[in-house]
């Protein structure tokens, strides 16, 4: 069956979480730090973490405005699975991502993580959070 992939991406970081392989759990992987520019270095990287990590499905984050409009980081972030799916032969899913750098900005502060780390760390905590609320709504199809 394979893991699910969930990718949180911004413009300077990107979130990586992986399901487990019963596809049961989240969890955070990897903050991929980029200068917005490079798009190869984070592909490869991903397709990379795909390969090694058999990943079979992949979500990413729909950055939606609160009023429905399409935003300009919503466009950046369909560009960009349109690219992983070329590069990795998996058509992506995208998973509604509001609020959810808030939540794990939150849920890292309720942890008493540092200031210093949680710039490390929120992205992934954003891509575990999206994961998470993907693979919850899978069982509820079922």
């Amino acid at each position: 069956m394979g893991r699910v992939m969930a990718i949180d991406f911004g413009t300077k970081r990107v979130g990586i979480a992986l399901s487990d392989i019963l596809r049961l759990t989240a969890h955070g992987f990897e903050t991929i730090s980029w200068n917005g520019e490079d798009s190869r270095f984070l592909l490869d990287r991903i397709c990379r973490i795909v390969m090694d990590k058999d990943v079979t499905e992949i979500v990413i984050g729909q950055p939606r405005r609160t009023d429905g409009m399409e935003s300009e980081s919503q466009r950046k972030a369909q560009a960009f699975g349109e690219q992983i799916s070329l590069l990795s032969g998996i058509p992506p899913y995208y998973q509604d991502e509001r609020y959810t750098t808030v939540l794990a900005s939150r849920y890292l502060f309720e942890t008493g993580v540092s200031s210093r780390n949680k710039k490390n760390v929120v992205d992934q905590v954003a891509a575990e959070i999206i994961l998470r609320e993907y693979l919850e709504s899978r069982r509820v199809q079922k």
